[in-house]
Parts: C-alpha cells; sequence; structure tokens
C-alpha cells in the first residue's frame, strides 16, 4: 500500500494563489484598455492610470525613506529603466485602439525571444544558454507561432478592434512594447542589481507617472481632463485598472517567485493570451480561426521550452565565481521582478 502524500507546505500554496491572481489580473488589463477605448483617448489612459499606480507606490518610498533603505544613488539609477518603461507602457495602451486584445496578446509573446537575445548580447553569463539546441528551437517556434497568429486571418472576421483603427499599427505598437519591455527588463538587471524589488518598482512608478503626463496634455484630448466628465463607473474601472495591473500585479507576482521559482511563475504567466483571447471573444466579439489559435498555443509552447531551458542551464555551476556575481539563476520574463531576482541571487554570492 503506498504511503500517504504530505500535504503540501502553506508555502506552495501561496504562491499557486498568488500567480494565478497575478494572471487573472495581468489578463484583465488589455480587457480593461480595450474597454477605455470607447470613452477615452490612449494617452489620457496611461496617464491617469500611472497617475494612480504613483500614489499607490509611493508609501512604499515613504517606508523605506524611514527605514533607511532607500539607496540615494536608486533616483539616478532608475532613470534609464523608467525610460523604457514609459515607452513601452505608451505603446502597450495605445495598441488597444488599433487591434484586438487577444492579437494583442499573443503578439506581446515575442518580448521572450527579445528578452533572452538581448541577455546574450550584454551579459557573458547568458551566452551559454543561447548556444542550446532547445534554446534557439524555442526562439524558432515563438517568432513562427506569433506570425502565424498574425498572418493566417480570415478575412471578413471580427477583429475586436474599435472601429477605424488600423490593425497592422496595432500589432507593430504590440511587438514594440513587447521590445521596450524588453529593454526595461535588461536595464533593471544592469542599474538596479540589489536594490529591493519593491522600492525599485515605487520609484520606477514616479518617474514613469511623470514621464506620461506630458503626453497626455499635448496629444490627450482636453488634455486628459475629459477624464473628470466620465461617469463614476468608469472612473472606478479606470481606477482598478491601475490597482490591478500596476499596483497588486507586480506584488503578487514577486510573492509568488519568492514561493515557486521564477520560472514555474513566468511559465504560468506564459498562459495570459490564451485568457485574454477567449475573454475577448465574449466581451468584444473578436474573432480567430483554428490556425490562429494553433499557432498562438504553439508561440506560449516556444516560450515555455526557453524557460525550461534557462532553468536547466541555470541549474549548472557557473565557469568562474566572477561569472558568478554577474549571472542569474533564471533570467525573468517580467521585466517588473528582475530587480527581485537580482535580489536574490547578490545575497546568495555574499
Amino acid at each position: 500500500m503506498p504511503a500517504p502524500r504530505s500535504p503540501a507546505p502553506p508555502a506552495a500554496f501561496a504562491g499557486i494563489a498568488t500567480v494565478v491572481l497575478t494572471l487573472l489580473g495581468w489578463s484583465s488589463i488589455p480587457l480593461f484598455l480595450r474597454f477605455f477605448t470607447g470613452y477615452i483617448d490612449g494617452w489620457t489612459a496611461n496617464g491617469w492610470r500611472y497617475a494612480f499606480a504613483a500614489a499607490i507606490w509611493a508609501p512604499a518610498i515613504v517606508l523605506a525613506l524611514r527605514r533607511g533603505t532607500l539607496p540615494p544613488w536608486l533616483w539616478s539609477a532608475a532613470l534609464v529603466p523608467s525610460l523604457f518603461n514609459a515607452l513601452g507602457q505608451a505603446a502597450f495602451a495605445i495598441a488597444p485602439y488599433h487591434v484586438g486584445p487577444g492579437l494583442m496578446t499573443f503578439s506581446l509573446r515575442v518580448q521572450i525571444v527579445f528578452v533572452t537575445a538581448g541577455a546574450a548580447l550584454l551579459f557573458a553569463s547568458e551566452r551559454r544558454i543561447v548556444r542550446r539546441p532547445g534554446f534557439l528551437a524555442g526562439v524558432a517556434v515563438v517568432i513562427l507561432g506569433t506570425s502565424g497568429t498574425i498572418l493566417l486571418k480570415d478575412e471578413g472576421l471580427r477583429t475586436g478592434a474599435p472601429a477605424g483603427g488600423h490593425e497592422t499599427l496595432g500589432i507593430a505598437l504590440s511587438i514594440g512594447s513587447g521590445l521596450l519591455y524588453a529593454c526595461y527588463a535588461l536595464s533593471v538587471r544592469h542599474y538596479l542589481r540589489g536594490v529591493n524589488p519593491i522600492t525599485a518598482f515605487a520609484v520606477i512608478s514616479q518617474y514613469t507617472a511623470i514621464a506620461l503626463l506630458p503626453p497626455m496634455v499635448i496629444f490627450g484630448r482636453s488634455a486628459g481632463m475629459e477624464v473628470l466628465s466620465l461617469p463614476a463607473d468608469i472612473l472606478l474601472y479606470l481606477a482598478l485598472s491601475s490597482i490591478i495591473g500596476i499596483g497588486l500585479g507586480h506584488t503578487l507576482y514577486y510573492v509568488s517567485i519568492e514561493r515557486l521559482g521564477v520560472a514555474v511563475s513566468a511559465g504560468v504567466i506564459q498562459l495570459q493570451p490564451i485568457i485574454v483571447a477567449a475573454a475577448s471573444t465574449f466581451l468584444f466579439n473578436e474573432r480567430m480561426n483554428g490556425w490562429q489559435w494553433l499557432s498562438g498555443a504553439a508561440a506560449i509552447a516556444g516560450a515555455a521550452v526557453i524557460l525550461w531551458t534557462q532553468h536547466r542551464a541555470s541549474r549548472r555551476p557557473p565557469a568562474t565565481p566572477a561569472e558568478d556575481l554577474e549571472a542569474f539563476k533564471t533570467l525573468p520574463v517580467d521585466a517588473a521582478v528582475a530587480s527581485a531576482v537580482a535580489e536574490k541571487e547578490t545575497h546568495k554570492a555574499r
């Protein structure tokens, strides 16, 4: 008779709960943004959502100052990552005005290729990963799968995009935001190594909010002030999209990484396009044919292969102690937690 299984530890349950909540929360954001297209322009949505986020994260800065854990140099070190984050957020928030949420998030999967390729170019410790057959196969599948999702559409099928949108521009913005978020991840790794991730992201949120305000004033309708005339329920949804996507989402994801590890957490998040596309079918009548779904599933499988290859490679001992000080055990796919992984690895190296 087999021995009874021991119950899963509470930490594992907490990790599963937080990563599922993160997946659901982040999956809701493209849907929120598509919904806002009927009420406000993208520049206005961007400016107000990050203004809410800056207010949410400000207490973390105050707490770090009171505890003396806010490095003085963090304000200058966070400038470059904040710039990439602001540019990526701008492209991300404008894309739903031209392309459906499902196709948008499938296009974003290319981000994992940008992140890993950039890491290989910038960090010597990552180059052994890109030479592995599994990694190269995963990259090829991600590119082919994403291309199939974009190109194998049926003419006449509803795209889920607002009337007057330009789908090619929306896809370009989606892929561009993936590239910019990859640059953000790599710059966080380079500039914010060893910084508490909550504190680092709090500072980045302030800078990003400041960077997104001028475009809202210049390009937004009524300089972004049309928000003040929105019904109360739409204002509530706008605030919720900020709280869920920028406020709670990154915190929950960090907790899931602490409980489950980067590879598992990032792997679960790869399911986001499927959830978004399924929800968009019912909410916005976005239709994807069987070939597009198959291609999208292949892109997600390719991303999983890349993550698995990274995970396997990270378990090998580094070539030299110097390389260990420069390397991550596993390169994070999500930019917002890059500093979290860096901090953990710094403590291990000491």
